[in-house]
């Protein structure tokens, strides 16, 4: 039986030879509290806090996450051509032994045979774009402004590489990255692929070239949308899984043409079976319909959502379980 590294490794070839289904995200011991320009980032429903930005976050009662807050009052940048008046220094690391110990407490757990330690990125380059102005001020701001919006991107991007410098320099064990930004809806990417790549793909690409120079052996993008028309950007800037695809992307379409370029991570839809009534049976039925129409190469069945738990108790669980069940019959 292959280790859980082999394992993954072999799904990511064009030929590889699993043995059975790469289980979610059991190849990633993620970093999350190293995340330290998240600062008061809300957890809690009914909380609320402000990350290095300067953004206002707020967790309502019932809702999933945690979300910017973009009122005349919070909105961090209220003319795009003046954000340097506003942003004037990069997110500060923090300097107490006592974060970094805890930090590299959760990277000794991981064991080299079943997962990669993976730094956590949340709210990349286009999410930290527009939660600093609100979506609409940030698409029309590309067209309208797009000097400004280039200078402010360089900015953000400084900053992703000296949060990069910083988590590579005190957690030298770290040798994955799983990263955070979502770039579209269900039906579509929320830019043309020819904007993306003017905006946003050398940018990736510097920052994610960085942490491979660093050690950073996979780096894992997480955007739960459609973004089937990026898959040639993300090749690119190097990303090696994709987490977040859902199906409507057309998994089997993608592996045809991508397989040992790119895996894709997801199919599983989190908006369907993460819910408050949940049962067993649809969570089987949901991870046989995925596991059944994408198997092969290049790609790893998981719940599209961005991280290893689940809304509601039990569910993430239960597709893991249903994930084993049918390695067991496919493979």
């Amino acid at each position: 039986m292959l280790t859980a590294i082999e394992n993954l490794k072999e799904t990511m070839k064009k030929d590889g030879r699993p043995d059975r289904f790469v289980n979610q995200y059991e190849f990633l011991n993620i970093l999350i509290p190293g995340s330290y320009y998240m600062k008061d980032y809300p957890m809690v429903p009914g909380t609320e806090g402000y990350d290095q930005y300067g953004v206002l976050w707020r967790l309502p009662e019932g809702q999933m996450g945690p979300y910017p807050v973009h009122d005349e009052a919070h909105k961090v940048i209220k003319d795009v051509t003046e954000w340097d008046k506003v942003l004037t220094h990069l997110p500060v690391c923090p300097d107490a032994p006592e974060f970094w110990g805890m930090v590299n407490g959760i990277a000794a757990q991981t064991d080299p045979t079943k997962q990669y330690t993976a730094a956590f990125a949340s709210q990349g380059l286009f999410e930290r774009f527009h939660a600093l102005m609100g979506m609409d001020d940030a698409m029309i701001a590309l067209y309208e402004e797009p000097e400004a919006c280039h200078d402010l991107l360089d900015f953000i991007t400084e900053a992703e590489l000296d949060y990069a410098k910083n988590l590579m320099d005190r957690v030298p064990s770290t040798n994955a990255l799983f990263h955070h930004d979502d770039w579209g809806s269900d039906v579509n990417s929320f830019l043309a692929p020819d904007m993306f790549d003017e905006f946003f793909t050398p940018r990736y690409k510097k920052i994610y070239s960085y942490w491979k120079s660093r050690g950073a052996e996979l780096i894992v993008h997480h955007s739960d949308s459609y973004a089937a028309n990026l898959v040639p950007s993300m090749i690119e800037m190097g990303i090696d899984i994709w987490q977040g695809c859902f199906p409507s992307n057309n998994i089997p379409a993608l592996v045809e043409k991508y397989a040992g370029q790119i895996t894709f991570m997801g199919e599983i839809e989190t908006r369907f079976i993460d819910l408050p009534d949940w049962t067993e049976e649809k969570v089987a039925a949901e991870v046989e319909r995925a596991c059944r129409k994408c198997k092969g190469p290049s790609f790893i069945p998981c719940l599209t959502a961005g991280m290893y738990f689940s809304n509601f108790p039990g569910v993430y669980e239960s597709v893991s379980r249903n994930i084993d069940r049918m390695s067991r019959e496919l493979f």
